[in-house]
């Protein structure tokens, strides 16, 4: 049985329903998380992080935040949820 592991999604509007912008905010994003990966798994420059991926959802430009890298990194988890707070991003949350 494979174990639920919840995600957060940041959405590209904020709170006020405006587009954030830059329009590549959320590879920006995802692109400075790039090094944070599961303990030995291999990686390089040119791929982003299994935790923190930019994903277009219904046509909005959106990152997913894996929980887990709360547990592997607990300051990249800070950044990336008051990089959200921070810009007023709306927020959700899902299972995968």
């Amino acid at each position: 049985m494979t174990q639920k592991v919840r995600q957060i999604i940041i959405h590209g509007v904020t709170e006020e329903g405006g587009r954030f912008r830059p329009s590549d905010w959320a590879e920006r994003l995802a692109g400075v998380m790039a090094s944070f990966r599961p303990p030995g798994a291999a990686g390089n420059h040119l791929t982003y992080s299994p935790y923190v991926v930019p994903v277009l959802l219904e046509g909005e430009r959106c990152v997913v935040v894996d929980e887990r890298l709360r547990e592997l990194e607990p300051l990249a988890w800070k950044f990336v949820l008051d990089f959200a707070r921070d810009n007023r991003l709306k927020t959700s949350e899902r299972q995968a």
